[in-house]
């Protein structure tokens, strides 16, 4: 296989997750009996340009379909996040309503909605029709569209601010979403772009994050060097406290030299140096780690289960599906899941088949267990679950490390 980014062959297998099934592809109920798509999920590094890539990977249009049940609005932690961004943004590019906003990827319009509460009306463009829709509910002009560079120039139009949350390790083709970027933006604009980094998924172990929808693993030394080979520099970094540890980064025209390139940039490549990702070494450790967080859930999981445990799960995330599949921990570990979001109740686990439902199930069959899946909101969901405390449960994680509340 080519590297996706630099087309180099020099490529080494890191980590190996066995089969998967798409960690979206929630199964109904009345397709239980139905065969599910699995593929193996393999994760290696271009030991040439140091992107950490999927080996095997489906078409993004088998992955953002119509059936494609994410939904954004549905952490309270995540829509601040939003919101403080917009009011950060628009006070530092001093926006106004004459200002031209695109979001990539906008899902269900969880942030740009807090963009019109300045009197600016943005564009989002997204691929996945049900979120789109949910999006235009909420009054927020939204086209159903993959972004690439083909679909850039068609769409014909210049933007002040561009941005894209947890989008851009979502592309196969990351030189052409870039291009798309460029083509987009206007002269004196500004592209920010937030993803989880791969520095802290390395380091703390959160191979649950790699999943098939996931198509890269960016550190801020493989996105500069994207960047730079499209014609846009980064101009500002900024670490994030989201998905266990992002980076925000500020993009415009490389020509554009009314916007200085701030030290953040330089600091941030010389402590990914520093850190060694571009070094095989930090890569090979991270496949061990992997393997010892299996081996310790699973005796966790099997020591509840001898003592006669009911174990239940709050979140049925993504994350959660890659993490199940992985260890092996099924309907036999665990009686089911509940969630938040209505698009998922009634459903069931891709892989594992676990039954999800709503909150309230917690309340009526108490659980002796209750383990948090999204671990990235894990203070967000144990002040929700602190009920559960009154009949003697358990709250605890499993990932990036075992712990009790």
């Amino acid at each position: 296989m080519k590297c996706r980014c630099c087309g180099s062959n020099n490529i080494e297998e890191i980590l190996d997750l066995g089969l998967q099934p798409l960690s979206n592809d929630y199964i109904a109920k009345d397709k239980l009996s139905k065969a599910q798509y699995f593929i193996p999920l393999r994760v290696g590094v271009c030991k040439d340009c140091w992107l950490c890539q999927v080996l095997d990977y489906e078409m993004p249009e088998k992955i953002f379909n119509e059936e494609y049940k994410y939904f954004s609005s549905f952490s309270s932690t995540w829509l601040k996040h939003c919101k403080d961004y917009v009011d950060m943004i628009v006070k530092r590019l001093k926006l106004d309503a004459t200002s031209r906003v695109l979001e990539v990827a906008s899902n269900d319009g969880y942030l740009l909605q807090y963009f019109k509460e300045y009197g600016i009306e943005p564009l989002g463009v997204d691929p996945a029709r049900a979120t789109a829709e949910v999006a235009m509910l909420k009054g927020i002009n939204t086209i159903v569209e993959f972004w690439s560079e083909r679909f850039a120039r068609r769409l014909d139009k210049k933007f002040d601010l561009i941005l894209g949350n947890n989008v851009l390790a979502h592309v196969p083709d990351i030189n052409d979403f870039v291009k798309g970027l460029k083509i987009g933006l206007a002269s004196g604009g500004t592209i920010t772009i937030e993803f989880p980094q791969l520095v802290p998924l390395l380091e703390n172990c959160y191979f649950d994050t790699i999943y098939h929808e996931h198509f890269s693993y960016l550190s801020f030394t493989s996105v500069n060097n994207v960047f730079k080979r499209c014609g846009l520099k980064l101009y500002d970094v900024e670490e994030q406290e989201t998905h266990g540890g992002s980076l925000r980064i500020y993009a415009t025209h490389d020509d554009n030299d009314s916007i200085v390139i701030r030290d953040s940039v330089a600091l941030k490549l010389k402590s990914e140096h520093e850190i060694g990702i571009d070094n095989i070494d930090i890569y090979r450790l991270f496949s061990q780690k992997v393997r010892n967080i299996k081996y310790d859930s699973l005796e966790r999981l099997i020591s509840y289960k001898r003592d006669g445990m009911r174990i239940a799960g709050y979140g049925a995330a993504a994350k959660g599906n890659t993490f199940l599949n992985y260890v092996g921990a099924g309907k036999e570990f665990i009686d089911y899941v509940v969630d938040a979001s209505p698009y998922k109740q009634g459903s069931f686990l891709p892989g594992t088949q676990i039954p999800i439902y709503d909150l309230d199930t917690i309340k009526e069959t108490k659980p002796d267990v209750v383990i948090i899946i999204p671990w990235n909101i894990k203070d967000e969901i144990r002040e929700l679950l602190s009920f559960v405390k009154s009949w003697g449960g358990k709250i605890i994680t499993l990932m990036p490390t075992i712990e009790e509340f």
